[in-house]
């Protein structure tokens, strides 16, 4: 076996293929189960469990099953697990890393970025599961006591995406597993060998049978639509486009589930005439082409001061034509392939688009020929600002220059999307970054940087990209319901 082979061995041996429930593997109804492909090869990985519904109410028996038991936990046992599990994720960082590459395409560096960001979540919340607190005060009257606690809301259904396919998942598992609810995860089918990986060393840092439950399936829709009118479910927490997110909230509406909705972004990124121009261009390549384009954060539109426009254009194209696009695991690489052909044909049909608006490729790089999903980095300039590569998510590789004059207009055009997750801003002028930053209808905004995700921020948006927040204080609160109690005292 070559080094290469033995790599890519070990990194796949981290993640079971059958179903986890009840603390056990098995196999899905009937021994169904569907591949996991490469994306930078077109090649099968692995193939798993092809989950049923009646193996996701199974799933979800487990769940209800284990959930007074696991609120009984005491916190710090919770958080104790939560800690361990981080420190596998730390010790396991290069195996999970390949693994997840292997499945999704981004570069290496970044999946080995991602693997230490998904433990963070672990690490952070492990250290809210002991915070968890209520209030005591006097009635007006004088004659009863207010007490309040919170309780875990109960067992959660989490639909988890493809393109950040272990941050996603302990996201929403920690603050979960911190507040002492269940879950049963469904992963993106494109990307499952992550989760059930994260499964396996959650299981191995002791946590109980059936507090997690993983069910993979190529039927997501019909899966995950059963579930939901469940009335022993109690929360979803969903990550992914904003059609789904609209049809699922719509059905978790029937039990009255406590919801909470990521959906999708078209982040402006703007530059005014006072920022620092080298700085803004290396910010917006990582704001840009972090994780392939595919990232709901990402800068989907650059509004660039007319003053500077051609500066930060010049330094952006020299900045981005030091990409290499190829398979990342291979080194060098900066540039990995899209999730499936269907993303590669989108962005080429917007920038399709925009070329016949008027818009010029100023820059395209190049791509590796054969089998795999490859979309070039691109720079366009000229663009109209309402182009539909301007107005709609790109969810690629490609950075659409938009010239702007004024400060009123670029908020007037920044806030004409019917999305709000995230925003960035360049200036050294500190009143216009306030202005800028309240009149910006949005959830997250880095100022002067191109990387908002922290585990100790909340993080979501407003508009159509959804409601709630994840990470932070604000995290935990999601998954716990407040329990009001009158004590008589006179």
């Amino acid at each position: 076996m070559t080094e290469r082979a033995e790599r890519y061995h070990r990194a796949l041996s981290q993640a079971p293929t059958q179903l986890l429930r009840g603390g056990r593997w098995i196999d899905a109804e009937g021994g169904a189960a569907f591949d996991v492909e490469d994306p930078s090869t077109a090649v099968p990985i692995a193939r798993v469990a092809d989950a049923s519904i009646a193996d996701a109410r199974a799933a979800l028996d487990s769940a209800v099953e284990a959930q007074a038991r696991w609120a009984a936990t005491a916190p710090r046992e919770r958080g104790e697990i939560l800690r361990r599990s981080f420190e596998l994720m730390t010790q396991r960082n290069e195996d999970l890393a390949v693994l997840m590459t292997l499945e999704m395409g981004k570069p290496l560096a970044e999946s080995r970025a991602e693997v230490a960001y998904a433990a963070d979540y672990f690490r952070w919340f492990s250290e809210e599961a002991v915070r968890v607190d209520g209030t005591w005060a006097t009635a007006p009257d004088g004659g009863s006591r207010i007490l309040t606690m919170r309780q875990p809301v109960g067992p959660c259904l989490f639909v988890t995406p493809w393109n950040f396919p272990l941050a996603m998942g302990a996201r929403k598992i920690g603050p979960a597993f911190a507040a002492g609810c269940t879950v049963v995860v469904k992963p993106a089918k494109q990307t499952p060998l992550s989760m059930l990986a994260l499964a396996a060393i959650l299981m191995e840092a002791g946590l109980p049978a059936g507090v997690l439950n993983v069910v993979t399936t190529s039927k997501s829709s019909l899966v995950v639509s059963d579930l939901l009118a469940d009335r022993r479910l109690r929360k979803l927490s969903f990550t992914g486009s904003t059609e789904v997110g609209q049809s699922l909230a719509r059905q978790a509406a029937d039990g009255l589930l406590r919801v909470s909705l990521e959906l999708g972004g078209n982040a402006p990124l703007i530059v005014f005439d006072d920022a620092d121009v080298d700085r803004a261009v290396e910010q917006a390549v990582i704001a840009k082409l972090r994780n392939n384009g595919e990232a709901c954060t990402a800068a989907n539109r650059l509004y660039v001061h007319a003053s500077i426009a051609e500066e930060f254009t010049r330094k952006l194209v020299e900045r981005v034509s030091l990409t290499t696009v190829g398979p990342g695991v291979d080194d060098g690489v900066t540039l990995g392939a899209l999730i499936d052909q269907a993303a590669v044909d989108k962005v080429a049909e917007l920038v399709d688009a925009a070329v016949a608006d008027g818009a010029t490729v100023a820059y395209a790089s190049e791509v590796p020929s054969g089998n795999g999903y490859y979309s070039a980095a691109r720079v366009l300039t000229n663009v109209p600002k309402t182009s539909r590569i301007v107005r709609e998510e790109i969810f690629g590789p490609v950075a659409p220059i938009v010239v702007f004059n004024t400060e009123e207009e670029v908020v007037e055009w920044a806030n004409a999307s019917d999305f709000g997750l995230a925003g960035y801003v360049f200036t050294t002028d500190l009143g216009r970054a306030v202005r800028v930053s309240e009149a910006l209808d949005v959830g997250m905004i880095g100022l002067n940087r191109g990387v908002l995700s922290n585990p100790a921020a909340p993080f979501g948006g407003v508009k159509a990209s959804g409601y709630g927040r994840e990470g932070g204080h604000e995290g935990i609160d999601e998954y716990l319901e407040r329990k009001y109690l009158s004590i008589q005292v006179s």
